[in-house]
């Protein structure tokens, strides 16, 4: 069976784009998982992704992901919640000063709670200070990331609020894929 998707494309061309989202309330905190871990990885991929239909990602052997993670800047960032893996942001450094959101988003359970703009905002953030972290890299131009009509109902929105513009749009015929979860069902 086939569903149709809708794809946007967005982007920040200045720093001075960010809206940042009020600091959420609570033990939240955002942390950079500085240890390439695959494993580590594909946790968040599943368990943020797996209702949504990401699968882009599913086939791939440990070596791909442990290559992926390990390219000069590549971050991932995490949102824990006391202590709990909330939700995450994987940064991608690019040619010529772009740095693309690769994936961003929360696992079902911490959906609704007032985490995804703050995530959101400090993984732009980061994204403009990529090359400080990374020397070699040059300094970003732009911050850009995609969302589809998949992705959860305030996705879009969340974007918009952080300052960033459209610039593409694209629809296609996608074959509906059984994704794992973090298992069939999962939700909070």
């Amino acid at each position: 069976m086939s569903i149709t998707v809708t794809t946007w494309s967005l982007e920040q061309t200045s720093p001075a784009d960010l809206r940042p989202a009020a600091a959420p309330e609570g033990d939240v905190r955002t942390v950079r998982a500085e240890v390439p871990s695959p494993e580590f990885s594909r946790f968040l991929y599943t368990a943020v992704g797996g209702d949504i239909q990401w699968n882009d990602r599913l086939g791939m052997t440990y070596a791909q992901w442990e290559e992926l993670l390990t390219r000069p800047g590549t971050e991932t960032w995490v949102a824990y919640e006391k202590g709990t893996p909330a939700g995450y942001a994987e940064l991608q450094a690019q040619d010529g000063g772009s740095v693309e959101i690769a994936y961003f988003g929360l696992i079902p359970s911490f959906r609704g709670r007032r985490i995804g703009g703050p995530l959101l905002s400090y993984a732009v953030a980061r994204a403009w200070d990529l090359a400080e972290r990374w020397p070699g890299l040059p300094p970003t131009k732009r911050v850009w990331l995609h969302t589809c009509s998949k992705d959860g109902p305030h996705a879009m929105d969340n974007y918009l609020r952080r300052g960033f513009t459209l610039f593409d749009t694209s629809v296609a015929e996608e074959s509906e894929v059984a994704t794992p979860g973090p298992w069939p069902g999962a939700h909070g």
